[in-house]
């Protein structure tokens, strides 16, 4: 009996195979458009007998590492075929690889000719996380009958541009893959790669960030230059956004992710826009971080569940539109929307000597702190594709003199947020350049405090006293009675996010670093306050 089979069962939790015996078809070339050839592996049950489901899997992570293995072996041995491709560029698939730009032509290529093949059984179902993920919204609008179901876990289709807002650089995320995508088919890669980690942070140090590339990895990186010279709205990331076709996909979507994900708000957007849309679609939510192996378990239930019965014609077993993981009450639980109905948005306002409460502020001082880039806010757990990621103990953190903490009396009943949360933060700084970092964290009685969400938003003109307007990450949670509410206010979170070198100069060429003296406004006049939308438990 195979041991990697009954391995992938145990760890997944999938259902009983319905046969062990699968055989693999090793580098089949698949002609693009413009003659490139892509190399791809078919799995298939021994006794095929040419009417199984296709199950698309499109990587630039490699078709015969641990990654299509578990694909490939586990879906074929429960009833798909399984194709799986390496993208233009990668892993001998013919071509470069530049990231995300021909993976429309190339995945709707790869359809045809799936379509023209003797083994083809008349349906197919794209699946994968992250930019496996991606690859299936590219080809949005334009499926052909064929297409069955879409279960992508932890993605968007608008992959990297949340990272490179303007407002906001999400330094360490970009940075990390590319460095990554850099070295992975160099002999060892993995080891590599928990080598190259402390190297990656220090290379996050170097000033100018243009030549970090080089600190990292001993040459330039195109994609590295691009993320750091270009932000989201400018012609070099044209083409590469792909929801003003969501409308268009008419097939059934399971779309899974975590509230500790980096691709989280994009993927909500696309899951409203499918369902305002009319579309069939569900959404599941859970605790997790990019790379938790909880996601991918789902994905790989749905997969077999949701996507395999669409397949065959047929309907899979019925559940609500939304399943969230409720972090502090620990449980999952269904809705019909997201958001959810039934939440009020309330205004949590910051308020003198460290208070967070309902009511707002009094006549009162602003409360101050000073911001040195030489000497960043680091990043702590929160929404990080690094294994640091997700909720962590916050004591440290807010120890810092750079980290002002707002705190909610101990609450007297379980008050649950879920949905958008936002921040409204008056502010002013010594320079015009700053960046503002909102985070909402749950103490518990012993006063240990957890991270639930977080964002930042980098103002220009901070000099003078304004509202910055603070977006944090979605989120479900329960604040258990006994617990207290906090709110950290600080300028960064590194390297998660760009320093603010606060003399306005840009990401990729800025060599020096001023230090700001910070102002947080809570009067009535500038009323700072965390809004999020609030049930309380009876």
């Amino acid at each position: 009996m195979n041991l990697s089979s009954q391995l992938i069962q145990r760890t997944l939790r999938l259902p009983r195979p319905l046969t062990r015996k699968v055989t693999v078809q090793r580098d089949l070339r698949v002609p693009m458009r413009d003659g490139v050839m892509l190399l791809a592996d078919r799995w298939a049950p021994q006794a095929a007998d040419g009417s199984l489901p296709t199950a698309l899997v499109r990587t630039p992570y490699g078709r015969r590492g641990p990654l299509g293995g578990v694909f490939g072996r586990a879906l074929a041995e429960r009833g798909f075929q399984v194709l799986v491709q390496s993208t233009r560029g990668t892993f001998g698939s013919e071509g470069v690889f530049d990231p995300m730009r021909r993976e429309r032509e190339d995945g709707l290529a790869t359809l045809d000719w799936v379509r023209e093949q003797p083994w083809f059984g008349g349906s197919v179902v794209l699946t994968g996380p992250s930019y496996l993920g991606y690859v299936q919204w590219a080809m949005a609008g334009q499926f052909p009958p064929e297409i069955k179901a879409m279960i992508p876990l932890v993605t968007e289709s608008a992959l990297t541009l949340e990272f490179l807002r303007a407002d906001g650089l999400s330094l360490e995320t970009p940075f990390g893959w590319g460095v990554m995508i850099a070295g992975q088919e160099r002999r060892g890669a993995l080891l590599r790669q928990v080598a190259l980690n402390g190297k990656v942070q220090r290379a996050l140090r170097t000033l100018p960030l243009g030549q970090a590339d080089v600190a990292a990895i001993g040459r330039r990186s195109d994609y590295i230059q691009d993320i750091l010279g270009h932000s989201a709205d400018t012609p070099r990331w044209a083409g590469l956004d792909h929801r003003d076709q969501l409308a268009e996909v008419t097939v059934p979507v399971s779309s899974i992710g975590g509230w500790y994900d980096i691709f989280l708000p994009g993927q909500l957007l696309d899951y409203q826009i499918l369902r305002s849309a009319g579309r069939a679609a569900r959404l599941t939510v859970g605790p997790w971080t990019h790379t938790s192996p909880g996601g991918f378990r789902i994905s790989m239930q749905e997969t077999i569940g949701f996507g395999l019965a669409y397949a065959r014609g047929e309907e899979p077993a019925p559940r609500a539109a939304v399943r969230l993981y409720v972090m502090g009450e620990e449980a999952w639980r269904d809705f019909d929307s997201w958001p959810p109905p039934g939440y009020a948005a309330s205004r949590f306002h910051l308020r003198p000597a460290g208070i967070l409460a309902g009511e707002p502020p009094a006549e009162s001082e602003p409360d101050r702190y000073r911001y040195d880039p030489a000497d960043p806010t680091p990043a702590a757990g929160g929404v990080r594709l690094s294994g640091k990621a997700g909720r962590v103990d916050n004591t440290a953190l807010e120890a810092r003199a750079d980290v002002l903490t707002y705190t909610t009396q101990p609450l007297g009943r379980d008050t649950e947020v879920i949905g958008e949360v936002s921040a409204e933060i008056w502010f002013r700084s010594s320079l015009p350049f700053a960046d503002v970092f909102v985070r909402l964290c749950d103490v518990d009685p012993r006063g240990r405090s957890r991270n639930v969400c977080d964002g930042l938003v980098s103002l220009a003109g901070a000099n003078e006293i304004s509202r910055a307007a603070v977006r944090l990450w979605p989120t479900a949670h329960r604040f258990r009675t006994g617990h207290r509410i906090r709110v950290q206010v600080s300028s960064g979170a590194f390297p998660r996010y760009a320093r603010n070198p606060g003399t306005g100069e840009p990401h990729a060429s800025a060599v020096r670093l001023r230090a700001a003296d910070q102002e947080v406004y809570h009067d009535p006049a500038r009323p700072s306050a965390v809004i999020m939308p609030v049930r309380q438990a009876p």
